[in-house]
């Protein structure tokens, strides 16, 4: 379960706003991929919300939200939320969106941090120190609640685009390459929302 160790021991090291990040949507054929910056301050939060957080995929979906909605109006918590779009995902990769994406999410957070955790083991550009923290999400609780606000608010956006674009499952699969999802793509095709790098987008595109 994650805890407040990694955030302590970068205070213990001179640092004063330590903020986690972390990504969602790197696999999905549709959609932008999402990150979330979140800084806590441990003297405010209650010690029920703070361990109540964990690993966003963890968690069923109203937990999930249920979790977001309170970190949202929580004094001592900060959200920042930062997306790339499918067409920058089409031109700069997948893995280069996803650390831009958390870029925008840090600089969205109220106020900037002296030090990041980041999820995983590539360090986005950030105007601050950046440790990488393999399975971030479910060590720390400040990565954690980033994992939280980035899924969350993808699978609503994910669900507004469903209404928008019915047949192809999305506010199910937020756009992963399951079974109605690519009935949906055989059936109606390619939307704007697909990502057209991605080999069963490019496939369909070429008629393979």
């Amino acid at each position: 379960m994650p805890d407040y160790k990694l955030e302590q021991t970068a205070i213990d090291e001179g640092y004063t706003t330590i903020a986690g990040v972390d990504e969602v949507g790197q696999g999905p054929w549709a959609g932008p991929v999402m990150a979330g910056a979140a800084i806590l301050d441990v003297e405010q939060v209650p010690d029920d919300l703070l361990h109540a957080l964990d690993d966003s995929k963890k968690l069923k979906p109203v937990r999930r939200a249920e979790l977001h909605d309170r970190l949202k109006t929580t004094p001592g918590v900060m959200l920042g939320i930062g997306l790339a779009s499918v067409e920058e995902i089409d031109d700069i990769n997948i893995l280069q969106a996803a650390l831009l994406a958390m870029g925008r999410a840090v600089a969205n957070l109220p106020e900037p941090p002296s030090f990041a955790l980041v999820d995983g083991n590539k360090p986005p550009a950030l105007d601050c120190p950046v440790r990488c923290v393999v399975k971030g999400d479910a060590i720390s609780f400040s990565i954690a609640a980033a994992s939280i606000a980035a899924k969350v608010t993808r699978d609503v956006l994910m669900t507004q685009l469903d209404a928008q674009y019915p047949g192809y499952g999305w506010s199910s699969n937020a756009g992963y390459g399951t079974p109605e999802h690519q009935l949906g793509l055989k059936r109606l095709g390619v939307t704007l929302h697909h990502r057209r790098s991605f080999k069963p987008i490019k496939l369909l595109l070429e008629g393979a």
